[in-house]
């Protein structure tokens, strides 16, 4: 019962790795970008939510809230918080990476660092450097096999949620006429353009989507570990882009995949080998992934046409 316990919180953990690598990998995909202040966005879609709910209890739930009420107060923060960085990504791509598109890839990843450090400044000046206590968006647990196992409504949201927004993302680029000109912008920005796509706004799309899962990311992140902070999506960013190149990076399934890999690799070695070694082993598993299979789990290999 113990490793399944183990595992269970593994899957919970890469669950949230894998929503944020989810929108890495669409904006790599779509716009061959490497967006790293995508963690820092999930900062962001934790302070947001942080504050509204505060709000919301303190001026219009009242002391003893309903259940229902306080429900409802929550999904209507986390979906303010989507919202708020949906716009912020559409910002960002529009002021730090839009200029960049024809520029080298070292010129916009050194604007990302910019952009991640900037946000997390910014942060720090408008709430403060002191952490936060975040109140989870669910609270309680699951007890099964006689107590012998319990699982809390947190891993089990984080979980669902997790399917959910792969499913309808897949769904999403598969179907939808937008997914299709994100696929199309994908294949070939100018070909695209020449069949009437526009490609600004097809790209705009893809960062609000993504920033959008940020948010979603940083409130069950949040609620997973609550403590909120400027630098709380740093690490977890970079390891949900690790996560994004383990299972291949612009493969939705991929990012799916590699997030939950890596959720049960961290899970069990910090469990049976050591919580301060399981950072290493996570970036020690990749390279050894990518020594084998260069374009990840379930990447292609697209070779370069001269």
């Amino acid at each position: 019962m113990e490793f399944l316990s183990y595992l269970i919180n593994g899957i919970s953990l890469g669950s949230i790795y894998a929503i944020i690598a989810l929108g890495y990998t669409m904006v790599y995909g779509i716009a061959k970008m490497l967006n790293f202040a995508h963690g820092d966005v999930i900062m962001v879609g934790g302070y947001v939510v942080f504050y509204a709910t505060n709000f919301a209890r303190s001026s219009l739930l009242g002391d003893n809230p309903s259940a229902l009420a306080s429900g409802l107060s929550t999904l209507v923060c986390v979906i303010l918080a989507m919202v708020v960085c949906g716009v912020l990504g559409v910002i960002i791509e529009a002021l730090a990476y839009k200029p960049l598109r024809r520029a080298g890839s070292l010129a916009v990843l050194i604007t990302a660092i910019g952009v991640s450090y900037f946000l997390q400044n910014a942060a720090q000046l408008l709430f403060g450097a002191n952490p936060k206590n975040f109140t989870p968006v669910v609270s309680g647990q699951l007890t099964l096999f006689g107590g012998q196992l319990r699982i809390s409504f947190v891993a089990l949201l984080t979980i669902v949620a997790c399917v959910v927004i792969m499913v309808a993302l897949t769904l999403f680029t598969g179907r939808s006429k937008m997914g299709k000109a994100m696929r199309a912008c994908s294949e070939d920005q100018g070909a695209a353009q020449l069949m009437g796509i526009n490609v600004n706004s097809t790209i705009s799309m893809t960062f609000a989507i993504g920033s959008a899962l940020a948010a979603i990311a940083g409130v069950l992140m949040c609620s997973y570990s609550p403590v909120l902070q400027p630098t709380t999506g740093s690490m977890p960013g970079i390891k949900a882009f690790t996560a994004a190149v383990f299972g291949g990076i612009g493969s939705i399934p991929g990012a799916f995949l590699g997030g939950i890999l890596l959720g049960i690799i961290e899970a069990i070695a910090q469990a049976y080998i050591s919580t301060q070694l399981s950072n290493a082993i996570l970036f020690a598993v990749l390279i050894v992934v990518l020594l084998v299979k260069p374009s990840g789990l379930l990447g292609k290999y697209v070779p370069e046409k001269v």
